[in-house]
């Protein structure tokens, strides 16, 4: 038993030459004890006893509750998790991935935004939150790791702690919670009990090498099999069927995390930490009550802290408590001190304020993000089919739809630039892509630069962003990220997956802007990436070429398979001709279409209707001038006409245009794009399609600009 042989070995080295004092003061570093109001450290007796007096409301007992975080990397089992966390605390769940609430995360299957819920387990109230795995939507984490006292970092038993997974324990270890360690999926056949020890080790030596107290290493270990519905406090694989459920893992999270050390007799005060808008009762904000008793009608003021002192923000009352219990939102009358509650009443107060009573003039300390790392311009759509898809068009309605995703989303920042543009600073291009992929969906028509890389500057020397990649693959991998400036930091086996080899490297993140496409491409979609932000260092220098060039549209119209069918052999196409499938709900009368032929018939599994893929003429599949149609197979750019129409005669040939047979194009997503354009190049993004362009369509001008530029080179 590697792994506590490890932990006890340096559990008594450790008291041996150190000696702690673990009250409530002493335990968490001094820059952290007056941010949150923090609990004692684990302690079975800590965890049970009861507050030192009776609140006047049994419900409103801090002991009753236990705030706990839901952490891991990317699809580790979270989220499944949570279900059955759910059901068997005997919530209603109506489909899979119940927490799942955004659209975007059903369908990509990922989650996006963190969320919280709470659930009722023998006599004691659990608020649950659920966090995103991506490294891009870190800031999700960072907000909502102080309102928790415990946390539940769950790991793949087969693949072990990754880039996210060290990145989450850092936060989770910076604000002083000590996490239980879920050994999650040990029904797989190839996780064994000694690679189960492997794993608890490889954790174990994450958390030293994190600088964790001698307390946050005593962890408790539980192995679990979410996809199944059951944990376990001992390692099996097939456990009694009596046991075949989550109780073990709730009764765990009761005893070793601590209940909230929040006091009810002093003034009412919440952290903002969520925020959302409904349209009836306006904004809703969502935070964990730091101390006192909230009720419905109560007067509250928002506040904030700045360089000259306080300032009001706003005043109210509270018309609304709500409580996400389940899946489900519950009025409440009242909650009391170290509850996550939402709170309606205040406009104007957002995430990061603090509210408070009236008689409150302390605002609490905000959440310490890390820096973004990649920024991208947002602007109008000016291309020559412009608002033929879109509603909101205009450089306003973009810039207030970008403040009101900055105010929500505190991992985003947006500054506004020169002629109805906007700057917007993020973390990755997955999230970036999410907030471009939801404002096409909303009716948007913008344009979107490349994304670059934001240098800082630190006694003279210019340092940039450097990531941290896992990946398992080798050969054209490693010859394609040392083109991209990265160093090998470790190449070894993947235990259980024979010829599968780990590589971890660090590389800027301009290096990973777009690879992720040329990793799945060059792996054959075996391969596996992760990347978390690192840290900042000295830049690495200039990149090596890592994209040839492109076909450039020299004509306007609809795209015709007789010209394409003569660019196939310059290059690998990124269009289709002027046809697209509609898909079309019939519904219980006879429908007759004219003009348009039948080409596919499915059945949609959720309505039970009729689906017709009907091909139609459309817009999405026209050209125009400076337009990108295609990969050129050289390193230049070639301007191409891809609306060349077969000229009609009336000599009858053998061949038809039917007989044309074209390869399969390359159809780019938004994240595809944003990691595959150029410096010159823009992203058109509608309701309907996504484009790629030259920033300058006309010819001439761009021949112009480029000859400028190398001019200014040298």
């Amino acid at each position: 038993m590697a792994g506590p042989l490890l932990r006890s070995l340096w559990s008594s080295s450790t008291r041996k030459s150190s000696s702690y004092s673990y009250s409530y003061s002493s335990p968490f570093p001094r820059a952290f004890t007056t941010r949150f109001p923090r609990t004692a450290p684990f302690s079975s007796s800590a965890a049970t006893a009861p507050a030192a007096a009776a609140p006047p409301n049994p419900s409103l007992d801090p002991a009753r509750l236990r705030n706990v975080a839901v952490i891991a990397h990317v699809d580790h089992g979270k989220t499944t998790l949570m279900d059955r966390l759910l059901r068997q605390c005997g919530a209603d769940i109506p489909h899979e991935r119940a927490m799942d609430s955004i659209s975007l995360e059903r369908e990509r299957g990922i989650t996006i935004a963190s969320k919280v819920t709470s659930v009722t387990w023998k006599e004691n109230e659990l608020n649950m939150v659920d966090t995103p795995g991506h490294a891009d939507f870190g800031g999700e984490v960072e907000r909502v790791v102080g309102m928790v006292e415990g946390a539940i970092l769950v790991v793949d038993a087969g693949e072990g702690p990754l880039a996210q997974t060290k990145f989450v324990v850092a936060k989770a270890l910076k604000y002083g919670i000590r996490p239980l360690l879920l050994l999650n999926k040990v029904d797989r056949l190839e996780v064994t009990e000694e690679r189960c020890n492997e794993v608890e080790s490889l954790v174990f030596d994450l958390f030293a090498n994190l600088g964790a107290t001698d307390e946050q290493l005593e962890f408790p270990v539980l192995y679990a099999s979410a996809k199944q519905g059951w944990a376990s406090s001992t390692f099996t694989k097939d456990p009694p069927a009596d046991a075949k459920n989550m109780s073990q893992l709730l009764d765990a999270i009761v005893n070793h995390v601590p209940p909230p050390n929040a006091s009810l007799d002093d003034p009412f005060q919440m952290l903002v930490s969520m925020m959302e808008r409904d349209f009836y009762v306006g904004r809703i904000l969502t935070g964990r009550i730091s101390s006192g008793i909230i009720r419905v009608g109560d007067r509250v003021h928002g506040i904030c802290g700045k360089d000259t002192g306080i300032e009001k923000i706003e005043e109210g009352k509270v018309i609304k408590l709500l409580k996400k219990k389940g899946t489900s939102m519950v009025p409440i009358d009242s909650a009391g001190a170290g509850d996550i509650i939402s709170m309606a009443g205040l406009a104007k107060p957002t995430i990061g304020h603090t509210v408070a009573s009236v008689a409150v003039t302390t605002a609490l300390p905000t959440v310490e993000l890390d820096p973004p790392t990649i920024s991208m311009t947002f602007g109008v759509n000016d291309s020559p089919l412009a608002g033929r898809d879109g509603t909101h068009l205009t450089g306003n309605k973009i810039g207030a739809r970008l403040m009101a995703e900055a105010e929500t989303n505190l991992a985003i920042n947006v500054l506004p630039g020169l002629s109805d543009s906007y700057e917007v600073q993020g973390r990755g291009e997955l999230q970036l892509g999410i907030l471009i992929e939801n404002m096409r969906r909303e009716g948007f028509e913008l344009s979107v630069s490349p994304p670059k890389v934001m240098y800082k500057s630190e006694n003279g020397e210019k340092q940039e962003p450097i990531e941290e990649v896992n990946e398992e693959h080798r050969g054209l991998v490693m010859e394609a990220l040392t083109r991209r400036q990265a160093e090998i930091v470790d190449l070894a086996p993947v235990p259980g997956n024979d010829g599968r080899v780990r590589l971890s490297v660090t590389c800027p993140s301009r290096g990973l802007v777009g690879y992720r496409s040329v990793f799945s491409s060059d792996t054959r979609g075996t391969g596996f990436m992760h990347r978390a932000f690192l840290a900042y260092e000295k830049c690495r220098g200039p990149l090596g070429h890592v994209r040839k060039g492109v076909l450039v549209s020299m004509g306007f119209g609809t795209i015709t398979a007789h010209a394409l069918m003569s660019l196939e052999a310059r290059g690998k196409l990124f269009v289709t001709p002027g046809m697209e499938v509609c898909f079309l709900q019939i519904l219980p009368f006879s429908l007759h279409l004219s003009s348009a032929r039948i080409e596919t018939k499915t059945t949609d599994p959720i309505t039970t209707k009729y689906i017709l893929g009907v091909l139609i003429p459309s817009d999405t599949h026209m050209t125009y001038d400076g337009m990108i149609v295609g990969e050129h197979t050289r390193d230049s750019d070639l301007d191409v006409n891809p609306v060349r129409n077969k000229e009609l005669t009336n000599v009858r040939a053998a061949s038809k245009d039917e007989n044309v047979r074209l390869t399969p194009p390359r159809l780019m997503t938004i994240e595809d794009a944003i990691g595959y354009v150029a410096s010159d190049e823009l992203i058109e993004v509608t309701p309907k399609a996504v484009r790629l362009r030259k920033r300058y369509l006309d010819v001439n001008k761009r021949k112009a600009m480029t000859k400028k530029l190398k001019n200014e080179i040298h």
